[in-house]
């Protein structure tokens, strides 16, 4: 099982290619706070609904001084369609060797209908502006995630 983050650590700098078009550099968001969330799945039925759930509070966690990433193991093509699907208008970045995922304690083993296995650990990690994790949270569920954690960002 991958190191999990706490608050006050760096957070690591990582390059994944994204989409739409390029990469996403963790480090070329430096000044402003990311919400880097990890999920397992492009275009299953709870990662849709977190999808959507940042798609859909973008506009007030932009205004408010985050930028959202989110990162699976989905090759950029899974992602694209994905992003085309769902109208989401933030990155979605590929670590299909899960450097990233390791890198972040989002991989490792976890459990679901009673089963074990190894793969994505559903995570939401917020990165402050200076590069230090300000709030890392693991294992959350897709559904009301994204407005349990507004609601500790204090953004209501």
């Amino acid at each position: 099982m991958s190191q999990r983050l706490e608050v006050g650590d760096p957070a690591p700098d990582f390059t994944l290619p994204a989409v739409p078009g390029g990469t996403f550099s963790l480090s070329g968001h430096r000044g402003r706070s990311v919400v880097v969330y990890f999920y397992p799945a492009a275009s299953t039925p709870g990662c849709t609904t977190q999808a959507c759930d940042f798609r859909d509070s973008l506009a007030s966690l932009q205004g408010a001084g985050y930028d959202v990433v989110g990162v699976s193991p989905d090759d950029l093509d899974a992602l694209q369609r994905f992003a085309a699907d769902e109208h989401l208008t933030y990155p979605l970045a590929s670590d299909p060797d899960h450097a990233v995922l390791q890198a972040w304690g989002a991989w490792g083993e976890k459990t679901a209908y009673g089963r074990a296995s190894t793969g994505v650990i559903r995570s939401t990690v917020v990165v402050d502006p200076e590069g230090r994790v300000a709030l890392a949270r693991y294992g959350v569920r897709a559904s009301g995630h994204v407005a349990r954690l507004r609601e500790e960002l204090g953004l209501g």
